[in-house]
């Protein structure tokens, strides 16, 4: 049977560990793909609008250009917020018959992932794996990718927001991207230096 991830998130930036993990995943677990699937607005964060989606999914696109097994499914981003887990699995697994699902999840999603929208039924629909970058060793009674990688979106957001270097944070087309279009910065920080 054929093996496909799933890897859900806001993606605002992609960075270096969500790529890395990815490919840790895919070759680990022997998937046929890994679908990268941008949220529109994440119910977890419906706090912070996230950066807008045709930029997260430009430096997506660019992130992952010819790596081979890596590819993007925009299905949340054409549904109305906030994106549940569940819908998009449900969408995916009608298009994508005869495949085994592994949905994955960052360490910092294993304490409230009861609480997702239709938990019970989405549990049934896939295999959740955590990706941990922070190499804490958790045991969340799920299978576990791990590479230790000090890498975060919202740290990166930060560097940049105070006139910081991102170079080896994200792929050099996301830098140029977030430095073209001004993103994440201070209106009286300098651009980051990439």
């Amino acid at each position: 049977m054929r093996k496909i991830g799933i890897y859900g998130g806001t993606f605002d930036p992609v960075h270096h560990a969500h790529l890395i993990l990815a490919r840790e995943a895919l070759e680990t677990l022997d998937l046929e793909k890994m679908i990268f699937v941008p949220a529109a607005r994440s119910p977890h964060k419906m706090e912070t609008p996230p950066t807008p989606a045709p930029l997260r999914l430009e430096m997506l696109r660019v992130a992952i250009a010819q790596e081979a097994g890596f590819v993007i499914d925009e299905c949340e981003l054409q549904r109305d917020p906030p994106s549940f887990a569940f819908d998009t699995v449900k969408e995916i697994r009608a298009r994508e018959r005869d495949a085994e699902f592994f949905y994955f999840i960052g360490e910092d999603n294993v304490p409230r992932l009861s609480t997702w929208h239709r938990f019970a039924e989405l549990e049934k629909l896939v295999q959740f794996v955590v990706l941990d970058r922070t190499g804490r060793h958790a045991q969340p009674g799920y299978p576990i990718i791990q590479r230790h990688i000090d890498i975060s979106s919202t740290d990166i957001r930060k560097r940049v927001a105070r006139g910081r270097s991102i170079r080896y944070l994200v792929p050099a087309a996301v830098a140029d991207i977030i430095a073209r279009e001004s993103l994440y910065r201070e209106p009286d920080k300098s651009p980051p230096i990439t």
